[in-house]
């Protein structure tokens, strides 16, 4: 098995990079992305565990682009240049997300929940902080009981601390993960929240004239007749097919993907063999 799309302790994962490529290793996975959001810091250290442990890991990140409907995200995969200008334009989106947070917290204390930005910023240990330290903040304070009605309440889309971020565009998303050498992968593309599979595949022939490279069809959440149709679609616009679990430690199970499919080896295939420069 593989898996395309997980997240560390860098971003809103719960396993540092190395407990998550020996957790890959513990059960059979051979090669493994690391796609934490708007951050590679993770990638050296799960290729150094990588090498102790016979796991192939792939660098990666996760975006996000500014789009009207749903959530447009975009994974790089197969990175092989962390330098230069993709980790400049990388810094730059921890540091619009870094403006949101603190205006969700802002939000928080109006609604009579204080808390300073170091505070928060301690859940994430270092990494990119992100809405499930916000959850974790208010579970902690005993706000709420759950990561779920952390989200319902405060930090959902619409919910009562919800901020939008200042997205870019999906070209400059690709753009960027073309700099660094990668391929531009459309995210779970059910958050899309298109209302047709003519609007799905005119969006995905679209978003192929920016430069997009391919579809992660098979993704936790959806069936495995919605997959197989995003597949179809992707192949038959002459993009790549990937598939993932979106692996936090809270939910995803590594590996596999819609329904608790195996991830089969073939979908890393055009991601292997990449030397990276770190």
């Amino acid at each position: 098995m593989v898996d395309l799309h997980t997240h560390t302790t860098e971003s809103d994962g719960l396993s540092t990079p190395t407990e998550l490529v020996a957790l890959a290793a513990s059960l059979g996975i051979h090669a493994v992305a690391v796609t934490d959001h708007d951050t590679i810091a993770g990638v050296g250290e799960a290729r150094g565990a990588g090498a102790r442990h016979g796991v192939h890991v792939i660098a990666g990140v996760e975006l996000e682009a500014a789009f009207d409907l749903g959530a447009l995200h975009v994974l790089g995969l197969g990175l092989t240049h962390l330098d230069g200008a993709f980790a400049e334009g990388l810094e730059t989106l921890r540091e619009d997300r870094a403006r949101r947070n603190r205006r969700m917290l802002s939000r928080l204390s109006q609604l009579g929940i204080d808390a300073d930005y170091g505070e928060l910023a301690a859940y994430a240990e270092g990494g990119v902080v992100a809405r499930p330290h916000f959850a974790q903040l208010l579970i902690d304070r005993r706000f709420v009981d759950s990561y779920q009605e952390a989200f319902d309440r405060y930090l959902a889309d619409g919910a009562a601390a919800h901020e939008p971020r200042e997205a870019p565009s999906l070209s400059r998303c690709i753009e960027l993960i073309h700099s660094g050498g990668g391929k531009a992968i459309v995210a779970h593309p059910r958050t899309l929240w298109l209302s047709s599979w003519r609007k799905i595949e005119n969006a995905f022939d679209e978003w192929k004239g920016k430069g997009l490279d391919g579809v992660e069809a098979y993704h936790t959440g959806a069936s495995p007749q919605t997959c197989r149709h995003y597949a179809e679609i992707a192949r038959n616009l002459g993009l790549l097919v990937s598939a993932g679990s979106d692996y936090h430690g809270k939910w995803g199970r590594l590996g596999r993907t819609c329904e608790d499919m195996d991830i089969d080896d073939h979908f890393a295939t055009p991601f292997l063999g990449h030397a990276v420069q770190i």
